[in-house]
């Protein structure tokens, strides 16, 4: 199917031409016909795959379609969980818009709002927000929502974890109840089902992927290295593997900023971006990243989700997520839009539960390698010593009594069981001489 099957008008189809897309992706097929039908839709689809304009490319449309009487006022909002997501929803749009009269503008904190107030008062037929700026610009009575007939809620997943379900409730009853309603979502959950019955009508469903499933493009692997050790592996990797550029995340914006610092002292550009550094900040980094100035680009959660790198080669996982779901959105930073992409995680003894996890969410067991010299082998803790697990024989212990492996003792335990010959402890068994066997740990070595 071509872009020209879809409905879509000349305007629309000429800007999508002029970005160079020629087949839509399945979720842009499915997605935006039913779109341009009128209904509510709840929509599922990997991170990467041009869910954007399955949203942006429609609202344009029946934007367009549409007199404009009296001032112009925001007829559509779209609600997204970070800055960094909005500004790209915002580029998109934009270029999708090109050919059209329509305005929009986007807006979010960590900057100074006076611009973003201006361009409101300009008239804006489209926003594009994060819902805490959103709220603030709205409170301060310099914008209103009366006018809103169409409403997209993206990254819905992330929102709910990031809090903002109070304030998309609050945005919602700000809004007229008319309206059409699009959830979009790389993933769902029950929560994520119960939001649904509260603004959605009759929704339709696109599901274009298995639920928390990665883009068959990526190439995962995993490393299994000490916690110590990981930065030693990965300025390795990137030195010998000549890897061109690469996004790394962590668990914490203090990690972040460390990693970044230790790889420019071996030599490889970087930078961090995380929550705590300025808009400025942030949006300098990300285009640095872009235009290929820097190496590196060192992350925590908050740029999972928004980040477009067109042809990004690796993603690295120097910590593992917490929450298994953030994987999928980790990874999905590569191969982005049928291109080829290695994702690769860095696993210290004690991340072995969340690679569980997150094998267990994308049904799928990450290949694991031991690269020579970065994992330090683990002594046997104390019970399992105290089982005879990982020591030699005792003592004067003849070695035909040790069993395959080389640990304990073969054939039955020295300590007995129920059913051994010693009867248990009883008065009368003391009088028949037959004494309780006392119950030794067995001393703990090491050999």
């Amino acid at each position: 199917m071509s872009f020209d099957e879809l409905g879509l008008s000349p305007e629309l189809l000429k800007a999508v031409a002029k970005q160079g897309y020629t087949e839509p992706t399945p979720i842009q097929e499915q997605a935006i016909p039913l779109v341009l039908s009128g209904s509510d839709m709840l929509a599922s689809a990997q991170t990467g795959t041009g869910k954007t304009a399955s949203f942006t490319l429609p609202i344009l449309q029946h934007l367009s379609k549409k007199e404009l009487k009296g001032k112009r006022q925001p007829r559509a909002l779209i609600l997204t969980p970070t800055r960094e997501l909005a500004a790209q929803v915002s580029s998109n749009l934009r270029s999708y818009a090109q050919f059209t009269n329509l305005r929009s503008t986007v807006i979010y904190g960590g900057v100074n709002q006076n611009p973003q107030v201006r361009a409101l008062q300009q008239g804006q037929d489209i926003v594009i927000a994060t819902p805490g700026r959103l709220l603030d610009l709205y409170n301060q009575r310099h914008l209103s929502l009366r006018a809103i007939s169409m409403f997209v809620l993206d990254e819905a997943d992330r929102m709910l974890d990031m809090g903002f379900l109070g304030d998309i409730k609050k945005i919602i009853s700000l809004m007229p109840e008319k309206r059409q309603n699009l959830m979009f979502s790389a993933t769902f959950s029950g929560e994520i089902k119960k939001l649904t019955k509260e603004f959605l009508h009759n929704p339709v469903t696109v599901d274009v992927s298995p639920p928390n499933s990665t883009v068959t493009a990526i190439a995962q692997k995993a490393y299994r290295v000490d916690k110590a050790k990981k930065t030693e592996l990965l300025v390795k990797l990137i030195n010998e593997e000549a890897w061109g550029q690469a996004l790394v995340f962590t668990r914490t914006k203090h990690g972040a900023n460390n990693l970044s610092d230790r790889i420019e002292k071996a030599g490889i550009s970087s930078v961090a971006i995380h929550g705590n550094k300025s808009q400025g900040a942030r949006t300098k980094a990300l285009a640095d990243f872009k235009r290929k100035k820097v190496q590196i680009l060192v992350a925590t959660d908050i740029a999972a989700r928004g980040l477009d790198i067109p042809l990004l080669p690796h993603v690295v996982n120097f910590d593992l997520p917490n929450i298994s779901e953030d994987y999928v959105h980790r990874i999905g930073r590569t191969g982005r839009a049928g291109a080829d992409g290695v994702a690769i995680s860095f696993v210290s003894p004690d991340e072995n539960n969340y690679l569980r996890g997150i094998e267990k969410l994308i049904d799928f067991t990450i290949p694991a390698e031991v690269p020579e010299g970065f994992l330090t082998p683990r002594k046997p803790s104390k019970k399992a010593m105290a089982r005879g697990e990982g020591r030699g024989p005792r003592r004067n212990e003849p070695k035909s009594e040790r069993n395959s492996s080389g640990s304990g003792f073969k054939g039955k335990s020295r300590r007995p069981s129920n059913n051994s010959d010693i009867e248990k402890s009883s008065s009368k068994g003391q009088k028949n001489g037959t004494a309780k066997p006392k119950d030794r740990k067995p001393k703990k070595r090491w050999y």
